[in-house]
């Protein structure tokens, strides 16, 4: 059962494809905030998806998020998430993400339980 208090982690290590270089988002080899909150949203995904119905999935709609220190390449990073509000579908999370020398950005996220067939049906929709 979905509740207030589920805990969600992920985690990775800084190589040459998750740079802010490679990702186009800075030109420096260091981990690139979009990677972080690709963290942050696998950990509040992974959280709350063996709590789902059978059919279900969420989708990520809203995020907040401060990058507060940047890590380097070779070092390991992780996202920590923490389900704190559930409204209706609408599920809201408190995020932190860290490497090997301690916190590196925070914020909330927000995420939709969806039905994922109807969901998929309403995307291709758009191709007609």
């Amino acid at each position: 059962m979905l509740e207030i208090g589920i805990k969600g982690k992920a985690e990775s290590l800084v190589n040459e494809q998750n740079t802010a270089a490679s990702m186009g988002s800075g030109n420096l080899e260091v981990f690139a905030t979009p990677y972080m909150i690709a963290l942050m949203e696998e950990a509040s995904q992974r959280s709350v998806a063996p709590f789902l119905e059978e059919g279900q999935s969420t989708v990520g709609t809203k995020l907040s998020v401060s990058h507060d220190a940047a890590t380097p390449l070779g070092m390991k990073v992780w996202a920590e998430s923490l389900l704190t509000e559930i409204d209706g579908r609408r599920l809201v999370f408190e995020v932190r993400a860290f490497d090997e020398c301690g916190p590196i950005g925070q914020g909330t996220h927000e995420r939709f339980i969806i039905k994922k067939q109807r969901f998929l049906e309403k995307v291709e929709a758009k191709k007609v």
